[in-house]
């Protein structure tokens, strides 16, 4: 199960990266599989300002519909829009293409109260 160093986690399966001043948000590996193929994401919340851990959108698996948490609050400045026609690369590709927001944090430091890669990993027990 990949759970990368260059990441932070939250307890609900988010991952977050900050490059600069945009945070790029997705679901871990271990998300996606636990959730199976991913046939849609519904993200509506795109010029919204959200508060940690707020729902900023869904994933729609076969069997199952999950809300999506932001580990961080911030402005919501873009969707992935690869995964409007291709939502399966959250499954493939969870930590590179199948990102699925950006985000300008409003407070970078919230960071800090997220899981580091060992954490996670414990966590999840991988």
């Amino acid at each position: 199960m990949q759970v990368p160093e260059n990441l932070k986690y939250s307890n609900d399966h988010e991952w977050i990266r900050i490059d600069g001043n945009v945070a790029y948000v997705g679901i871990t590996a271990y998300a996606a599989e636990q959730l199976g193929d991913i046939v849609f994401i519904d993200v509506p919340s795109v010029g919204e300002t959200l508060a940690k851990e707020e729902v900023f959108g869904s994933v729609e698996a076969v069997k199952t519909v999950s809300d999506l948490l932001l580990p961080i609050g911030g402005e919501v400045i873009e969707f992935n829009e690869k995964l409007v026609n291709e939502p399966a690369l959250v499954n493939s590709n969870p930590y590179d293409e199948g990102w699925i927001i950006k985000i300008n944090p409003a407070d970078a430091s919230e960071i800090n109260s997220l899981l580091d890669a060992a954490a996670y990993s414990a966590l999840i027990g991988a």
